[in-house]
């Protein structure tokens, strides 16, 4: 079983991407042995986030159990709190996602504080993206705002991104029992991942694919072949997945 908590659907303008469809992210999943990711729709990152975190929604429903829904927020947009609190109710929502670098707004900007109290109250994680070194997200941010936020889990994409800070990322997570690095990016190696585990703990790192991004059959290649034990390989690819989702999610039942 992999739970696979890094996703997208959706086309990108600056990024060639072969398959962007839910359709085919979820027929590549059956024959890999992914149960489940968590998606945003790429398009959810422009001006208008709400429509295209529905968009999301209504594709989640028709691959139930297959796809989990991040529903993103753009502190830049005005999105309304309200909907956004009742969608995180349906069942194929996993949380929500944030971009600090897209829309140039800091992990710890207190503009992003009412959407992570929202999750941290709601019991809803959430995912962003994290890059050493960035001034928007910088693992070192990831800490800060989850001792502000204790009963938040929430999720590091990439483990900050570049392989040179990935020892940090792990001790930053090492020290917060809700904080979470995810495996996504292309420059992650077997080896590296395993040094990941070693480092954090082998309930702090979570396995991604940053589909349809990247192919998830090659992050798939990378759990399987990385130097793990059998125990600290089931906890990356679905043990603290399902930590982070919680019990309220269709996946951690169904499965």
């Amino acid at each position: 079983m992999i739970i696979d908590i890094h996703g997208h659907i959706g086309g990108w303008h600056a990024f060639f991407m072969p398959q962007t469809s839910a359709e085919w992210l979820v027929r590549t999943n059956e024959r890999i042995g992914v149960t489940a990711v968590g998606v945003s729709h790429l398009g959810a990152l422009g001006h208008d986030p709400a429509a295209f975190n529905r968009v999301a929604i209504d594709v989640a429903r028709q691959h139930r159990g297959a796809l989990g829904i991040w529903l993103v927020v753009n502190p830049h947009a005005g999105q309304d709190s309200a909907e956004l609190r009742e969608q995180l109710k349906d069942p194929v929502v996993w949380g929500l996602k944030l971009h600090p670098d897209f829309h140039e707004l800091r992990l710890d900007s207190p503009r992003y504080a009412p959407y992570l109290e929202l999750a941290a109250t709601t019991g809803v994680a959430v995912l962003a993206h994290g890059q050493t070194d960035s001034g928007w997200s910088d693992p070192g941010m990831f800490g800060a705002v989850s001792d502000r936020h204790p009963n938040l889990r929430l999720v590091c994409g990439h483990s900050g991104l570049w392989p040179y800070g990935f020892d940090r990322a792990a001790d930053i997570a090492a020290a917060r029992a809700n904080l979470f690095l995810d495996t996504s990016g292309s420059r992650l190696t077997g080896r590296m991942l395993a040094r990941l585990v070693d480092r954090a703990g082998r309930g702090s790192v979570v396995f991604g694919s940053d589909a349809v991004f990247l192919d998830p059959r090659y992050a798939v290649g990378l759990l399987k072949s990385a130097p793990l034990t059998r125990e600290d390989r089931d906890h990356v690819a679905f043990e603290n997945a399902k930590v982070v989702l919680g019990d309220m999610k269709e996946v951690t039942h169904d499965y």
